[in-house]
């Protein structure tokens, strides 16, 4: 499986971004995915996850009630929708995959990375 992260940018703080992950290679419906982040001088941190079939989403407490995780299984394609970015988001967003639950916040649980994308967000 393939990740490619696409949509990060620099914003200004109360703005939005929709990032995308793009996976080939093997189709990712039967996976759950994931978003993760890191600040530069801090460890990687999850973000977000959803079940393959979407019913289920996950968030970070930093997160939750701002960002919204969702897939386009027929697209093979994950997103997360950014909004009321804040300072603190600064960092590089990476997508995930697991072949397993979607309720699984630790890193080295996921089998699959993309190259991240670059999250600047300005005060």
């Amino acid at each position: 499986v393939q990740l490619v992260e696409s949509g990060g940018g620099l914003v200004q703080a109360g703005e939005s971004l929709r990032l995308s992950c793009a996976a080939s290679g093997r189709t990712v419906s039967s996976y759950s995915m994931g978003w993760f982040r890191q600040a530069p001088g801090k460890e990687r941190e999850f973000a977000a996850s959803i079940s393959w079939t979407g019913s289920n989403t996950y968030y970070a407490d930093s997160v939750k009630g701002r960002f919204t995780i969702s897939r386009d299984n027929a697209k093979n394609t994950v997103y997360l929708q950014m909004n009321n970015l804040k300072p603190e988001d600064t960092a590089v967003y990476y997508c995930a995959a697991r072949y397993g639950t979607a309720d699984n916040r630790r890193w080295d649980e996921y089998n699959y990375w993309g190259q991240g994308t670059q999250v600047t967000v300005s005060s």
